[in-house]
């Protein structure tokens, strides 16, 4: 059991969470590719692993709320053990910020604790519908790379149960190894029962908002050495369109208001997309117009304003099931870490790909991440650029995924798992180098169909 005291009441959280893993196979994740056969096992108390593998013998692996674009949460023919009625705060520190809550709890539950008592997420995704054992077993990052490196840098402990029902403390001073392939390790090393999360302080919802039009990479990073001292930032780039307006994109600078204001739980998405959007509206017509009308969405070309934080961190998370706008086919997400060396160069030659390739994409972000390190052994950030892109799923999607992989290679880059269903074995294992020793702390009883494609058959048992 976790060892500090609490302070208040240990609390039952309420769902507030968007429509949690689909319980009808086939499965899928976030992008709707691909869809395989599994059995799914709930995990209601943190007793239940490993008893619910009893007998299993095709593998196992604990997944939240499948908000993974690819498969890295995903396995074929196998048990999916589903961690989301693991959702229970057990303690709370308000003079250190230090939550202790089971892992299947959202940060959309934490959020709806935390922000009424004057505190926030330390590093947050683009979503709040992922639950805590996921934001560790996928390392991720937010728009305050820079200043507060990754999810894992703010997790002082936890504990991992492996199959074999040996329970391990984890921190950067007991078990250090575990603990660096636990973070970052998605979800192959045993199943994270609960977690400590150091949060933030904050007086107010909102957040100093800036958004600034800029045109062409160069203009991308004179903004950003001018805002340097900004804790948020991140830029949407519009991926369709050449000559003169090559690269172009709006720069969205953000912290948290030091204005004392309002403190309230969030409400429930209002909209839900109401169908899977015909594959036709998804040509490079309808998608260069959303990118021009998004580009001049904002009249001005400097925006300073008030942001409450839903809209700055969760802009897509007021849509449910935003996904289906990409149609049955799905998408795939091109994500990629570029070193400061070839960030600009790389950049610029896979923008001038995919214009080349005539795919499009609604979303792509462009951010840079700090020299915070990493504590995973498998974390996906580097110092440089940080790139995504969300593709429809057509005939031509996937020899550009191929070539950008490639081309992530020779600039010494990496793709992020989390977010990837494509990276070949030979492109993983040159991204990852380090596979084959983070191989050695994974479960033998936990895999993925990500982790089977990308090490081979034998799923890198040495």
């Amino acid at each position: 059991m976790p060892d500090n005291s609490s302070q208040e009441p240990l609390l039952a959280t309420r769902n507030t969470a968007d429509e949690p893993f689909a319980g009808t196979p086939p499965f899928e994740s976030w992008g709707r590719y691909p869809r395989y056969n599994a059995t799914v096992k709930p995990l209601h108390w943190q007793s239940d692993f490993p008893r619910a593998i009893d007998g299993v013998h095709t593998g196992a692996l604990a997944v939240g709320m499948g908000r993974s674009y690819g498969d890295v949460g995903l396995l074929k023919d196998g048990t999916l053990l589903h961690t989301v009625s693991m959702n229970r705060l057990l303690m709370w520190d308000p003079q250190t910020g230090v939550l202790t809550a089971e892992a299947g709890i959202t940060l959309a539950q934490i959020l709806d604790f935390a922000v009424p008592r004057g505190f926030f997420l330390p590093v947050t995704p683009g979503t709040k519908y992922v639950t805590l054992g996921g934001a560790i077993a996928n390392d991720v990052h937010g728009k305050n790379h820079e200043a507060a490196g990754s999810f894992g840098n703010h997790v002082p402990k936890f504990e991992l149960v492996r199959s074999d029902g040996t329970h391990v403390l984890c921190s950067p001073t007991e078990n250090p190894d575990m603990f660096a392939a636990t973070i970052g390790g998605m979800g192959l090393t045993g199943v994270i029962t609960w977690a400590q999360l150091r949060l933030k302080p904050i007086v107010s919802r909102m957040i100093d908002y800036e958004g600034i039009q800029f045109h062409g990479i160069d203009e991308f990073l004179a903004i950003k050495k001018q805002y340097a001292n900004v804790e948020y930032t991140v830029s949407w780039l519009d991926c369709v369109s050449t000559g003169k307006n090559f690269a172009r994109g709006v720069f969205m600078l953000g912290d948290h208001s030091k204005d004392p204001g309002e403190l309230k739980p969030s409400g429930k998405p209002k909209l839900t997309f109401p169908m899977d959007a015909p594959g036709f509206l998804l040509n490079k017509l309808t998608i260069s117009a959303f990118n021009t009308a998004f580009f001049h969405k904002q009249m001005k070309k400097h925006v300073i304003t008030k942001q409450d934080y839903e809209p700055f961190f969760y802009p897509l998370d007021a849509v449910h099931k935003w996904n289906r706008m990409y149609g049955k086919r799905g998408l795939v997400q091109f994500q990629f870490a570029l070193p400061w060396e070839t960030s600009k160069e790389g950049t610029i030659a896979m923008l001038q790909e995919i214009t080349k390739s005539g795919l499009a994409s609604f979303l792509a972000v462009l951010k840079t991440f700090g020299d915070v390190p990493s504590l995973g052994m498998m974390s996906f950030p580097m110092p440089g650029f940080m790139f995504a892109l969300d593709f429809p799923i057509k005939d031509i999607t996937f020899p550009l995924m191929q070539r950008l992989g490639d081309m992530t290679k020779d600039f010494g880059g990496r793709l992020y798992p989390a977010k990837d269903a494509c990276m070949t074995a030979d492109q993983f294992q040159t991204y990852y180098p380090q596979w084959e020793r983070f191989a050695r702390y994974k479960d033998p009883a936990i895999t993925s169909s990500f982790w089977e494609r990308v090490t081979g058959p034998n799923g890198g048992a040495r």
